[in-house]
Protein backbone atom coordinates (compact mmCIF):
# COMPACT_ATOMS: atom_id res chain seq x y z
CA UNK A 1 0.00 0.00 0.00
CA UNK A 2 1.40 3.33 -0.95
CA UNK A 3 1.62 6.04 1.52
CA UNK A 4 0.70 9.37 0.93
CA UNK A 5 3.42 12.23 2.33
CA UNK A 6 2.23 15.77 2.79
CA UNK A 7 4.10 18.22 0.13
CA UNK A 8 7.35 19.42 2.20
CA UNK A 9 7.17 16.95 4.82
CA UNK A 10 10.49 15.92 5.92
CA UNK A 11 11.49 12.73 7.64
CA UNK A 12 13.96 10.93 9.06
CA UNK A 13 17.92 11.45 7.61
CA UNK A 14 16.90 14.86 6.57
CA UNK A 15 15.94 17.97 7.76
CA UNK A 16 13.68 20.67 6.62
CA UNK A 17 15.16 24.47 6.31
CA UNK A 18 13.21 27.54 6.66
CA UNK A 19 13.22 31.13 7.42
CA UNK A 20 15.82 33.99 6.57
CA UNK A 21 18.77 31.93 6.37
CA UNK A 22 17.32 29.73 3.75
CA UNK A 23 15.55 32.15 2.22
CA UNK A 24 18.47 33.45 -0.13
CA UNK A 25 19.55 30.27 -1.73
CA UNK A 26 16.20 29.28 -2.53
CA UNK A 27 15.07 32.56 -4.00
CA UNK A 28 18.34 32.93 -6.33
CA UNK A 29 17.69 29.28 -7.55
CA UNK A 30 14.24 28.89 -7.51
CA UNK A 31 12.90 32.31 -8.41
CA UNK A 32 9.37 32.01 -7.10
CA UNK A 33 7.33 31.73 -3.93
CA UNK A 34 7.49 28.72 -2.51
CA UNK A 35 3.98 27.01 -1.71
CA UNK A 36 2.74 26.64 1.83
CA UNK A 37 4.26 23.63 3.63
CA UNK A 38 1.55 21.27 5.18
CA UNK A 39 1.63 20.57 8.68
CA UNK A 40 3.41 17.47 9.73
CA UNK A 41 6.44 16.58 12.30
CA UNK A 42 8.27 18.79 10.75
CA UNK A 43 6.40 21.80 11.35
CA UNK A 44 8.39 23.29 14.41
CA UNK A 45 11.10 23.81 11.94
CA UNK A 46 8.96 25.04 9.35
CA UNK A 47 7.07 27.52 11.21
CA UNK A 48 8.90 30.70 10.02
CA UNK A 49 7.57 33.41 7.64
CA UNK A 50 9.10 35.28 4.44
CA UNK A 51 10.14 38.86 5.15
CA UNK A 52 7.00 39.66 3.35
CA UNK A 53 4.72 37.95 5.75
CA UNK A 54 2.94 35.94 2.98
CA UNK A 55 3.14 32.19 3.03
CA UNK A 56 5.58 29.66 4.87
CA UNK A 57 9.22 30.76 4.16
CA UNK A 58 10.50 28.46 0.94
CA UNK A 59 11.64 25.17 1.72
CA UNK A 60 15.47 23.89 2.02
CA UNK A 61 16.18 20.19 2.59
CA UNK A 62 19.70 19.20 4.33
CA UNK A 63 20.58 15.54 3.79
CA UNK A 64 23.72 13.65 4.42
CA UNK A 65 26.05 16.89 4.09
CA UNK A 66 23.81 18.39 1.11
CA UNK A 67 21.56 21.37 1.46
CA UNK A 68 18.50 21.47 -1.76
CA UNK A 69 16.16 23.93 -2.35
CA UNK A 70 12.91 22.24 -3.39
CA UNK A 71 10.80 23.53 -5.85
CA UNK A 72 7.26 24.92 -4.45
CA UNK A 73 5.01 22.02 -5.66
CA UNK A 74 7.60 19.38 -5.29
CA UNK A 75 6.90 16.66 -2.48
CA UNK A 76 9.74 15.05 -0.30
CA UNK A 77 9.66 11.18 0.38
CA UNK A 78 12.34 9.74 2.32
CA UNK A 79 12.87 6.30 0.96
CA UNK A 80 14.18 5.02 4.07
CA UNK A 81 11.20 5.51 6.65
CA UNK A 82 8.82 4.58 3.52
CA UNK A 83 10.86 1.57 1.24
CA UNK A 84 8.32 0.87 -0.39
CA UNK A 85 7.34 3.86 -2.45
CA UNK A 86 8.09 3.60 -6.05
CA UNK A 87 10.82 6.41 -6.97
CA UNK A 88 8.21 7.79 -10.36
CA UNK A 89 9.91 10.21 -12.90
CA UNK A 90 6.38 11.13 -13.70
CA UNK A 91 5.77 13.50 -11.06
CA UNK A 92 7.78 16.56 -9.16
CA UNK A 93 9.44 14.80 -6.39
CA UNK A 94 12.70 14.58 -4.12
CA UNK A 95 13.28 11.04 -2.92
CA UNK A 96 15.99 10.78 -0.39
CA UNK A 97 17.41 7.57 0.49
CA UNK A 98 17.49 4.03 -0.58
CA UNK A 99 15.06 2.23 -2.12
CA UNK A 100 13.74 -0.90 -0.09
CA UNK A 101 13.87 -4.15 -2.52
CA UNK A 102 10.19 -3.93 -3.55
CA UNK A 103 9.32 -0.68 -4.04
CA UNK A 104 5.08 -0.37 -4.92
CA UNK A 105 4.96 0.91 -8.49
CA UNK A 106 2.30 0.56 -10.80
CA UNK A 107 2.64 -1.73 -13.90
CA UNK A 108 3.08 0.55 -16.32
CA UNK A 109 4.43 4.56 -16.07
CA UNK A 110 5.07 5.96 -19.53
CA UNK A 111 6.75 9.52 -19.09
CA UNK A 112 8.97 12.12 -17.22
CA UNK A 113 9.24 15.10 -15.66
CA UNK A 114 11.92 16.76 -13.19
CA UNK A 115 12.25 14.68 -10.41
CA UNK A 116 15.54 14.31 -8.14
CA UNK A 117 16.72 11.12 -6.25
CA UNK A 118 19.58 11.60 -3.62
CA UNK A 119 21.00 8.34 -2.05
CA UNK A 120 23.95 6.88 -0.25
CA UNK A 121 27.33 6.41 -2.74
CA UNK A 122 28.19 3.21 -1.36
CA UNK A 123 24.97 1.23 -3.37
CA UNK A 124 24.68 1.57 -7.14
CA UNK A 125 21.24 2.94 -8.04
CA UNK A 126 21.39 -0.71 -10.63
CA UNK A 127 19.92 -0.20 -13.75
CA UNK A 128 22.97 -0.64 -16.03
CA UNK A 129 24.18 3.10 -15.73
CA UNK A 130 27.86 2.73 -14.87
CA UNK A 131 29.29 6.40 -16.21
CA UNK A 132 28.63 9.05 -13.51
CA UNK A 133 29.66 12.39 -13.50
CA UNK A 134 32.34 13.04 -10.52
CA UNK A 135 31.42 16.61 -8.74
CA UNK A 136 33.35 18.44 -6.55
CA UNK A 137 31.28 20.97 -4.44
CA UNK A 138 32.61 23.98 -6.36
CA UNK A 139 31.25 23.13 -9.48
CA UNK A 140 27.48 22.23 -8.29
CA UNK A 141 27.24 26.05 -8.97
CA UNK A 142 27.98 26.23 -12.85
CA UNK A 143 26.82 22.77 -12.84
CA UNK A 144 25.34 22.46 -16.93
CA UNK A 145 22.84 19.52 -17.46
CA UNK A 146 23.40 18.68 -21.00
CA UNK A 147 20.74 17.23 -23.15
CA UNK A 148 20.54 13.64 -23.36
CA UNK A 149 19.22 11.02 -24.80
CA UNK A 150 17.50 9.70 -21.73
CA UNK A 151 17.07 12.95 -20.57
CA UNK A 152 19.03 12.02 -17.35
CA UNK A 153 22.06 12.82 -15.29
CA UNK A 154 24.01 11.26 -12.45
CA UNK A 155 26.13 12.79 -9.99
CA UNK A 156 28.81 11.82 -7.34
CA UNK A 157 29.74 13.71 -4.81
CA UNK A 158 32.27 11.88 -2.98
CA UNK A 159 32.36 14.87 -0.18
CA UNK A 160 28.93 14.41 0.59
CA UNK A 161 28.89 10.44 0.37
CA UNK A 162 26.08 10.75 -2.01
CA UNK A 163 24.90 9.70 -5.76
CA UNK A 164 22.55 12.13 -7.39
CA UNK A 165 19.56 10.45 -10.50
CA UNK A 166 18.28 13.63 -11.92
CA UNK A 167 15.95 13.46 -14.52
CA UNK A 168 13.75 16.08 -17.32
CA UNK A 169 10.64 15.95 -18.98
CA UNK A 170 12.16 18.43 -22.19
CA UNK A 171 13.85 21.03 -20.89
CA UNK A 172 16.94 20.00 -18.64
CA UNK A 173 16.82 23.88 -17.67
CA UNK A 174 14.72 23.64 -14.41
CA UNK A 175 16.84 20.75 -13.44
CA UNK A 176 19.58 22.14 -13.66
CA UNK A 177 18.66 25.38 -11.52
CA UNK A 178 18.04 23.01 -8.69
CA UNK A 179 20.98 20.99 -8.77
CA UNK A 180 23.03 24.13 -8.81
CA UNK A 181 21.16 25.90 -6.14
CA UNK A 182 22.50 22.24 -3.98
CA UNK A 183 25.27 22.99 -1.57
CA UNK A 184 27.34 20.50 -0.04
CA UNK A 185 27.25 21.68 3.74
CA UNK A 186 30.04 19.32 5.19
CA UNK A 187 31.94 15.95 5.04
CA UNK A 188 30.21 12.79 5.88
CA UNK A 189 31.40 9.66 6.55
CA UNK A 190 31.10 6.76 4.13
CA UNK A 191 27.57 4.73 4.99
CA UNK A 192 27.43 1.52 6.50
CA UNK A 193 28.00 -1.16 3.61
CA UNK A 194 24.54 -2.37 2.34
CA UNK A 195 23.50 -6.03 3.88
CA UNK A 196 24.68 -8.96 1.45
CA UNK A 197 21.90 -9.44 -1.44
CA UNK A 198 19.54 -12.28 0.22
CA UNK A 199 20.33 -16.05 -0.62
CA UNK A 200 18.57 -16.60 -3.75
CA UNK A 201 19.08 -20.60 -5.19
CA UNK A 202 19.57 -21.09 -9.02
CA UNK A 203 16.51 -23.06 -10.32
CA UNK A 204 16.89 -25.14 -13.13
CA UNK A 205 14.10 -24.31 -15.72
CA UNK A 206 11.79 -27.05 -15.72
CA UNK A 207 12.45 -29.70 -18.30
CA UNK A 208 15.48 -28.50 -19.75
CA UNK A 209 18.06 -30.63 -17.55
CA UNK A 210 20.33 -27.97 -17.17
CA UNK A 211 18.71 -24.54 -18.63
CA UNK A 212 21.06 -24.07 -21.22
CA UNK A 213 19.36 -25.40 -24.55
CA UNK A 214 16.21 -23.53 -23.45
CA UNK A 215 17.99 -20.33 -22.50
CA UNK A 216 19.89 -20.73 -25.92
CA UNK A 217 17.03 -20.69 -28.06
CA UNK A 218 15.62 -17.37 -29.58
CA UNK A 219 12.35 -17.46 -28.78
CA UNK A 220 10.15 -19.20 -25.70
CA UNK A 221 6.01 -19.94 -25.18
CA UNK A 222 4.37 -19.20 -22.02
CA UNK A 223 3.10 -16.62 -19.59
CA UNK A 224 4.47 -13.41 -18.89
CA UNK A 225 3.85 -10.36 -17.06
CA UNK A 226 5.55 -6.75 -16.87
CA UNK A 227 5.72 -3.92 -13.92
CA UNK A 228 7.52 -1.04 -14.04
CA UNK A 229 10.25 -1.72 -11.45
CA UNK A 230 12.44 -4.88 -11.79
CA UNK A 231 11.09 -6.85 -8.71
CA UNK A 232 13.89 -8.16 -6.33
CA UNK A 233 15.50 -11.37 -6.84
CA UNK A 234 13.19 -12.67 -4.14
CA UNK A 235 9.63 -11.99 -5.31
CA UNK A 236 11.25 -13.34 -8.94
CA UNK A 237 11.63 -16.58 -7.61
CA UNK A 238 8.25 -16.15 -5.73
CA UNK A 239 6.41 -15.90 -8.89
CA UNK A 240 8.81 -18.39 -10.87
CA UNK A 241 6.36 -21.32 -11.24
CA UNK A 242 3.06 -19.09 -12.25
CA UNK A 243 5.40 -17.16 -15.01
CA UNK A 244 8.14 -17.64 -17.53
CA UNK A 245 8.63 -14.54 -18.74
CA UNK A 246 9.65 -11.04 -17.36
CA UNK A 247 9.72 -7.61 -18.69
CA UNK A 248 12.88 -5.61 -18.19
CA UNK A 249 12.73 -1.26 -18.79
CA UNK A 250 16.60 -0.90 -19.50
CA UNK A 251 16.11 2.86 -20.41
CA UNK A 252 15.00 5.77 -22.52
CA UNK A 253 14.03 9.61 -22.12
CA UNK A 254 9.78 8.52 -21.36
CA UNK A 255 11.07 5.47 -18.93
CA UNK A 256 8.73 6.68 -15.91
CA UNK A 257 10.12 4.64 -13.07
CA UNK A 258 13.66 3.71 -11.60
CA UNK A 259 15.54 0.60 -11.80
CA UNK A 260 16.94 0.04 -8.55
CA UNK A 261 17.11 -3.78 -8.66
CA UNK A 262 17.95 -4.00 -12.31
CA UNK A 263 21.84 -5.14 -12.66
CA UNK A 264 23.85 -7.20 -14.68
CA UNK A 265 23.57 -9.72 -11.55
CA UNK A 266 20.47 -9.44 -11.50
CA UNK A 267 19.57 -10.52 -15.55
CA UNK A 268 21.82 -13.56 -15.02
CA UNK A 269 20.43 -14.67 -11.74
CA UNK A 270 16.68 -14.31 -12.97
CA UNK A 271 17.79 -16.04 -16.29
CA UNK A 272 19.35 -18.85 -14.21
CA UNK A 273 15.69 -19.37 -12.29
CA UNK A 274 14.52 -20.38 -15.80
CA UNK A 275 12.90 -16.61 -16.75
CA UNK A 276 13.00 -15.42 -20.17
CA UNK A 277 13.64 -11.61 -20.71
CA UNK A 278 12.16 -9.18 -22.52
CA UNK A 279 14.41 -6.42 -22.73
CA UNK A 280 12.42 -3.03 -23.80
CA UNK A 281 13.47 0.70 -24.52
CA UNK A 282 11.28 3.57 -23.19
CA UNK A 283 12.08 6.31 -25.63
CA UNK A 284 10.73 9.41 -27.06
CA UNK A 285 6.73 9.09 -28.11
CA UNK A 286 4.70 9.71 -31.87
CA UNK A 287 4.27 13.41 -32.38
CA UNK A 288 1.01 13.05 -31.72
CA UNK A 289 1.08 11.08 -28.71
CA UNK A 290 -0.07 12.37 -25.13
CA UNK A 291 3.57 12.18 -23.71
CA UNK A 292 5.39 15.28 -24.09
CA UNK A 293 8.75 13.52 -24.89
CA UNK A 294 8.11 13.14 -28.10
CA UNK A 295 10.20 13.06 -31.36
CA UNK A 296 9.11 15.06 -34.46
CA UNK A 297 8.27 15.11 -38.60
CA UNK A 298 11.25 16.53 -38.74
CA UNK A 299 14.08 14.36 -36.71
CA UNK A 300 12.34 11.35 -36.63
CA UNK A 301 14.72 9.46 -38.28
CA UNK A 302 17.61 10.92 -36.53
CA UNK A 303 15.96 10.18 -33.04
CA UNK A 304 15.15 6.61 -34.08
CA UNK A 305 18.84 6.10 -34.74
CA UNK A 306 19.93 7.57 -31.30
CA UNK A 307 17.34 5.78 -29.52
CA UNK A 308 19.22 2.10 -31.15
CA UNK A 309 22.36 3.62 -30.27
CA UNK A 310 21.47 4.07 -26.30
CA UNK A 311 19.51 0.92 -26.34
CA UNK A 312 22.24 -1.22 -27.56
CA UNK A 313 24.73 0.95 -24.87
CA UNK A 314 22.06 -0.13 -22.13
CA UNK A 315 21.91 -3.45 -22.74
CA UNK A 316 25.51 -4.39 -22.95
CA UNK A 317 25.73 -2.68 -19.54
CA UNK A 318 23.39 -5.50 -18.31
CA UNK A 319 25.02 -7.92 -19.58
CA UNK A 320 22.47 -8.67 -22.28
CA UNK A 321 24.48 -10.46 -25.33
CA UNK A 322 24.30 -9.35 -29.14
CA UNK A 323 21.53 -11.13 -30.34
CA UNK A 324 19.21 -10.86 -28.19
CA UNK A 325 15.83 -8.92 -28.62
CA UNK A 326 14.98 -5.46 -27.57
CA UNK A 327 11.60 -4.00 -28.25
CA UNK A 328 11.03 -0.23 -28.46
CA UNK A 329 7.81 1.03 -26.35
CA UNK A 330 5.81 3.30 -28.85
CA UNK A 331 2.88 4.00 -26.94
CA UNK A 332 -0.31 4.61 -28.46
CA UNK A 333 -0.95 8.30 -30.60
CA UNK A 334 -3.73 9.35 -32.82
CA UNK A 335 -4.16 6.99 -35.84
CA UNK A 336 -5.61 8.98 -38.27
CA UNK A 337 -3.21 11.85 -38.71
CA UNK A 338 -1.18 10.93 -41.64
CA UNK A 339 1.58 13.00 -41.18
CA UNK A 340 2.31 11.61 -37.79
CA UNK A 341 2.31 8.29 -38.51
CA UNK A 342 4.30 8.67 -41.31
CA UNK A 343 6.50 10.12 -38.34
CA UNK A 344 6.08 6.92 -36.97
CA UNK A 345 7.24 4.33 -39.58
CA UNK A 346 10.40 6.65 -40.53
CA UNK A 347 10.97 6.47 -36.65
CA UNK A 348 10.71 2.81 -36.60
CA UNK A 349 12.31 2.41 -40.30
CA UNK A 350 15.38 3.64 -38.82
CA UNK A 351 15.40 2.32 -34.79
CA UNK A 352 15.14 -1.37 -37.41
CA UNK A 353 17.93 -0.20 -39.16
CA UNK A 354 20.66 0.89 -36.95
CA UNK A 355 19.71 -1.66 -33.94
CA UNK A 356 20.18 -4.40 -36.62
CA UNK A 357 23.52 -2.90 -37.45
CA UNK A 358 24.02 -2.62 -33.16
CA UNK A 359 24.15 -6.24 -33.67
CA UNK A 360 20.60 -7.17 -31.66
CA UNK A 361 17.41 -8.00 -32.96
CA UNK A 362 14.87 -4.74 -33.30
CA UNK A 363 11.62 -5.24 -31.94
CA UNK A 364 8.58 -3.48 -31.06
CA UNK A 365 6.00 -2.98 -28.60
CA UNK A 366 2.69 -0.87 -28.98
CA UNK A 367 -0.82 -0.64 -28.73
CA UNK A 368 -2.51 -2.91 -32.04
CA UNK A 369 -4.72 -0.12 -33.30
CA UNK A 370 -1.97 2.61 -33.78
CA UNK A 371 1.63 1.73 -34.37
CA UNK A 372 1.46 -2.11 -34.43
CA UNK A 373 -1.06 -1.62 -37.10
CA UNK A 374 0.52 0.92 -39.21
CA UNK A 375 3.74 -0.94 -39.55
CA UNK A 376 2.07 -3.69 -40.30
CA UNK A 377 0.54 -2.78 -43.20
CA UNK A 378 3.60 -0.14 -44.26
CA UNK A 379 5.45 -0.71 -47.68
CA UNK A 380 8.90 0.26 -48.01
CA UNK A 381 10.39 0.24 -44.49
CA UNK A 382 12.31 -2.03 -42.33
CA UNK A 383 9.82 -3.69 -40.31
CA UNK A 384 11.08 -4.92 -36.66
CA UNK A 385 11.74 -9.12 -36.24
CA UNK A 386 9.00 -9.13 -33.65
CA UNK A 387 6.60 -7.40 -31.66
CA UNK A 388 4.88 -7.11 -28.60
CA UNK A 389 1.58 -5.87 -29.03
CA UNK A 390 -1.30 -4.14 -26.33
CA UNK A 391 -5.02 -5.44 -26.90
CA UNK A 392 -6.69 -5.90 -23.63
CA UNK A 393 -9.39 -7.83 -24.55
CA UNK A 394 -8.79 -10.58 -21.80
CA UNK A 395 -8.08 -13.50 -24.55
CA UNK A 396 -4.50 -14.35 -24.15
CA UNK A 397 -4.16 -15.79 -27.95
CA UNK A 398 -1.46 -14.27 -30.20
CA UNK A 399 -2.93 -15.03 -33.23
CA UNK A 400 -6.03 -14.13 -34.60
CA UNK A 401 -5.96 -10.34 -33.66
CA UNK A 402 -8.41 -8.23 -36.37
CA UNK A 403 -5.68 -5.49 -36.68
CA UNK A 404 -3.10 -8.19 -37.28
CA UNK A 405 -2.81 -10.70 -40.56
CA UNK A 406 -1.84 -14.38 -39.15
CA UNK A 407 0.52 -14.03 -41.68
CA UNK A 408 2.67 -11.74 -39.96
CA UNK A 409 5.20 -12.27 -37.35
CA UNK A 410 5.24 -15.85 -37.47
CA UNK A 411 5.63 -18.18 -35.99
CA UNK A 412 7.48 -17.25 -32.81
CA UNK A 413 7.56 -13.47 -32.80
CA UNK A 414 4.23 -12.25 -31.52
CA UNK A 415 3.56 -11.05 -27.31
CA UNK A 416 0.72 -9.90 -26.37
CA UNK A 417 -0.34 -7.84 -23.56
CA UNK A 418 -4.12 -8.89 -23.09
CA UNK A 419 -4.59 -7.06 -19.67
CA UNK A 420 -3.52 -3.82 -18.21
CA UNK A 421 -2.63 -3.17 -14.92
CA UNK A 422 -4.02 -5.25 -12.15
CA UNK A 423 -2.40 -7.03 -8.53
CA UNK A 424 -1.73 -10.66 -8.76
CA UNK A 425 0.03 -12.40 -5.41
CA UNK A 426 1.67 -15.46 -6.04
CA UNK A 427 4.20 -17.66 -3.56
CA UNK A 428 2.77 -15.04 -1.11
CA UNK A 429 3.76 -11.43 -2.80
CA UNK A 430 2.07 -8.85 -4.69
CA UNK A 431 2.69 -7.57 -7.53
CA UNK A 432 0.93 -4.71 -9.86
CA UNK A 433 1.40 -6.17 -13.31
CA UNK A 434 0.27 -6.06 -16.77
CA UNK A 435 -0.29 -10.00 -18.25
CA UNK A 436 1.45 -11.39 -21.11
CA UNK A 437 1.35 -14.15 -23.75
CA UNK A 438 4.88 -14.95 -25.38
CA UNK A 439 5.14 -17.09 -28.57
CA UNK A 440 7.89 -15.01 -29.39
CA UNK A 441 11.63 -13.69 -29.13
CA UNK A 442 12.94 -12.80 -25.88
CA UNK A 443 16.60 -12.80 -24.29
Amino acid sequence: MRHAVPSGGLLSGAVLLSGAAAVPLVLAVLGAPAARTAPDRAAALSGARSASGGGAAPRVVRYRGLSVPVPAGWKVYDLDRDPTRCVRYDRHALYLGRPGPQPDCPARIVGRTEAVHIQPADRDAGDGRLTRTVVHPRQLATLTVARSVDHEARLALPEAGVTITGVYGTDPGALQRLLRGTRVTGRVRPADPSPPPPDVRRERPPGTGGGAPALDRPWTKGRGFDTCSAPSLPTMKAWRRAFKVTNIYIGGAARGCAQPNLTGSWVSEVRAMGYRVTPTYVGLQAPCGTRPQRFTGRNAAVQGRRSAVDAARKARDLGIREGAPIYYDMEAYRHGRSACRAAVLRFVDNWVRRLRAEGYEPCLYGSVKSAIRDVSRATGIHRPTAVWFANWDGNPGVYGDPFIPDGRWSPHRRVKQYRGGHRERHGGVSLNIDSDMVDGRVH
